[in-house]
């Protein structure tokens, strides 16, 4: 069997020696198109076939049939806050234990890598949790984690959404020693939102940055020019776009007008989060989005506790949440809380919705959080060299399979 990625290999035996699995039968997404052709993967890793047949005379051990299937990279969520009874905002003796319950399920919706999130908690919460949460490879346990998302505390009261009030804080004149003294550490932290137009934001971006933390800009009242501003100084995402926000204005388009502001960089890219569930954002939102810059689009779930969950009262962090239908409400108000979507239902919606082709539908799950990541080298690409982190899906674009490292981690394998 092809070997965990990450596994340590025997010093006596050499990639080559280890099995060539070829799934054949299959259109695999691959420079933005579909194509047919086969997958080939050894030791966790995409092959190359030219190099494989021609440098070292190799063939297949084992031959996989895809009947036709579809073979995607696999999704990667940026945004989860929790889902099947976990809350990650919650302290607990195994936070550990309940990220992994989480990545476990997930694997059944096509996610094989994800960024567990946090949102607005006070201090002793982010002591207590972040230590617990490590960076890891995923694998049959579960999906893996990129790093840790931290939505807030330094946001928007006017834009708060879901995050509890009395637990919101502002740049003092300490600045970045503050925010570093409010999480306890930035060890395993990939992104943090933050709202720019707070005083002292731009050092703390630039540190941030500095640290190799992704700055995403969010639940905030900033102007386009502060937004663009903070782009000038690192920032590179924005936290579910439209949501917890100044709504657009033709005068001034606010946080909305990066996708198309002619402030950014050379060389830079700006990303942004949709929530694709049907609730967060009207299909036309999403079109009007996508068409504007397609290349930025990135769809998280925006998931909670109740995600897997039946109706009735949950959790986020410190409110209490009521689940109506497919609503998610802060418990006696009608305050959007998250989302109860699971990443191959936005995947779905977002197809629908905006008209988009399959290869762009996928590619905003997979691709885009792994440029933005910085991880477009080893993940959301089924690129030679990558990681053999993939999917299984029909046209429909229903998951019927998902693989980490080469390996099967849930549904059914094809025919031999």
């Amino acid at each position: 069997m092809v070997q965990v990625l990450g596994a340590e290999m025997p010093s006596n035996k050499s990639v080559s020696d280890y099995p060539i699995t070829q799934f054949k039968n299959c259109r695999i997404l691959r420079d933005h198109e579909l194509h047919r052709e086969d997958l080939w993967v050894r030791h966790g890793k995409i092959l190359n076939p030219e190099k494989l047949f021609f440098d070292e005379k190799g063939s297949a051990d084992v031959q996989v049939n895809c009947q036709g299937r579809i073979i995607a990279p696999g999704f990667i969520d940026t945004q989860i806050n929790g889902g099947f009874g976990v809350d990650f905002s919650q302290a607990t003796d195994d936070v550990d234990r309940g990220v992994s319950l989480v990545g476990r399920n997930i694997l059944s919706h096509g996610v094989t890598s994800f960024c567990p999130t946090l949102v607005t908690s006070p201090s002793s919460i982010y002591h207590k949790v972040l230590p617990q949460i490590s960076v890891k490879d995923g694998g049959a346990e579960g999906a893996g984690v990129l790093g840790i998302h931290l939505e807030g505390p330094y946001i928007s009261r006017e834009k708060k959404g879901a995050h509890p009030e009395h637990c919101l804080r502002t740049f003092s004149q300490a600045g970045f020693p503050e925010l570093l003294d409010t999480y306890g550490t930035l060890e395993g932290v990939r992104i943090v939102t933050l709202a720019p137009e707070m005083g002292r934001s731009e050092e703390v971006i630039r540190e941030l940055v500095r640290r190799g933390i992704c700055v995403s800009l969010g639940h905030s009242v900033a102007n386009l020019s502060e937004a663009e501003d903070a782009v000038t100084n690192g920032a590179s995402f924005i936290t579910h776009l439209f949501n917890a926000m100044l709504p657009f204005h033709h005068r001034d388009p606010g946080i909305v007008g990066l996708l198309t502001s002619d402030r950014i960089p050379a060389g830079r890219a700006v990303y942004y989060g949709m929530i694709a569930d049907g609730i967060h954002t009207n299909p036309a939102a999403l079109r009007i989005a996508h068409r504007a810059h397609p290349q930025g689009l990135v769809l998280v779930t925006d998931a909670i506790t109740a995600m897997g969950l039946g109706p009735g009262k949950h959790t986020l962090g410190q409110q209490e949440i009521l689940i109506e239908g497919l609503n998610a409400y802060v418990a006696g108000t009608h305050t959007l809380a998250g989302s109860i979507a699971t990443m191959d239902m936005c995947v779905r919606h977002f197809h629908e919705a905006t008209g988009c082709t399959i290869e762009s539908a996928l590619e905003a799950a997979s691709l885009h959080p792994a440029q933005l990541l910085g991880q477009q080298h080893r993940k959301g690409t089924l690129e030679y060299g990558t990681d053999a982190d993939f999917l299984l899906l029909d046209d429909r674009l229903n998951v019927k399979a998902t693989y980490i490292a080469g390996d099967i981690v849930w549904g059914h394998s094809p025919p031999l």
